[in-house]
């Protein structure tokens, strides 16, 4: 359960990890420590680890999926729906039987938990949901296995996950095409250090950029039109700390307005107080776009039209940020930002990815030590 614990808080402070539209959540971030945790502990093979993941994958994205949007308002869905996956993951690892997994899922929907509240200060709050929410998934795991019981109807009971954190719920997506397609095909990853929300606006500023070779001091104005969950969660002129940039779309866009880019060595306290960025943010104006809205949560598009001083307006409007299933990256492209991301930790950064992208072949995990800092 620490192992869980500690992974699932780490894998979500570099804002780097995966994301799923529909449900809107990160699901890696409690599904993978979960099921490393007991994988490792078990001596489960690749294979068997990889089965635990698609499953954690499959629970927690229907669940999501069933009270999105208005769920999301007040609960970190990753933190909330994300304890079902790691709980399902871990079950399926421990071999638990239907009753012992119905158990599983009740106690972790007693255990859901994660508030919004916390990004009004940038509080460090969001990396203790996924960890807390891998450790609570395989706590409940464990439980169950000793027939330790929870509520049977813990999603759609009168007094259950449903009815009590969604004004408006689906339950018939936790069972749509059940078994006819996995959830996990449609999963995203980014590319940009900073919220999802951001990253459509982020990616047609910087094909504008390129395109037009914009010079910045010939701007007058900066209009971003998108769905309103996007300014709800990243609406803020003035970031005070490098967590709160990262959730600051005007930070974001200006930030790739002047960089380039928005990896996760852009985000840092020289970029925070930098007075060009913080000008460009003056500049820019944020609002609801009706036709973006209405297409979320299954499109996180936006538009971004530059007005220069001479009057002339440059825009354009993409539906899918870099990383969906409908706007990929390539093997290559996530192999580079792994090497990114592991180099300062790691010898041997390509013994790694080897050995991640063979893992179906591996015997059992326990017998690995490459996950181990060198």
């Amino acid at each position: 359960m620490q192992a869980a614990l500690v992974n699932g808080a780490s894998s979500h402070i570099a804002e780097l990890d995966d994301i799923h539209k529909a449900s809107i959540i990160h699901a890696a971030t409690v599904v993978i420590p979960a099921a490393l945790a007991v994988s490792e502990w078990k001596g489960k093979s690749g294979k068997e680890f990889i089965t635990a993941i698609v499953l954690g994958y499959e629970v927690c994205y229907r669940i999501g999926e069933a009270v999105s949007p208005s769920h999301y308002y007040y609960w970190h869905n990753t933190a909330t729906c994300g304890t079902f996956g790691a709980a399902a993951a871990a079950a399926k690892l421990l071999d638990l039987t239907e009753n012992q997994i119905i158990f599983a899922l009740g106690s972790a929907g007693t255990q859901a938990s994660g508030l919004w509240e916390f990004i009004e200060d940038g509080a460090m709050s969001k990396q203790l949901h996924p960890g807390k929410a891998a450790y609570n998934g395989t706590l409940s795991a464990l439980l169950a296995e000793k027939d330790f019981s929870a509520a049977n109807r813990i999603l759609e009971g009168d007094r259950g996950f449903f009815h009590a954190m969604s004004d408006r719920f689906d339950a018939s997506r936790v069972t749509d095409q059940l078994g006819g397609r996995f959830k996990i095909i449609e999963n995203s990853f980014k590319v940009h250090a900073s919220c999802r929300h951001t990253h459509s606006a982020i990616d047609v500023i910087l094909m504008l950029r390129e395109k037009h070779k914009i010079a910045f001091d010939k701007v007058a104005e900066i209009h971003i039109r998108t769905y309103k969950t996007a300014l709800d969660i990243t609406n803020n002129p003035d970031p005070d700390s490098v967590y709160a940039s990262k959730f600051s779309i005007q930070f974001c866009a200006a930030l790739a307005c002047l960089r380039g880019q928005a990896g996760l060595s852009d985000f840092d306290e020289v970029s925070l107080q930098d007075p060009s960025i913080r000008s460009l943010m003056k500049q820019i104006n944020v609002s609801v776009e009706p036709s973006i809205e209405m297409d979320y949560p299954n499109k996180w598009g936006a538009e971004v039209e530059f007005v220069l001083k001479n009057s002339r307006s440059i825009k354009h409007r993409a539906d899918y940020p870099k990383g969906d299933p409908e706007n990929p990256v390539s093997l290559t492209e996530l192999t580079t930002k792994f090497h990114d991301l592991a180099s300062t930790s790691h010898k041997s950064t390509q013994t790694l990815v080897d050995y991640i992208l063979n893992i179906d072949k591996v015997n059992a995990l326990k017998d690995h030590n490459l996950f181990k800092t060198v």
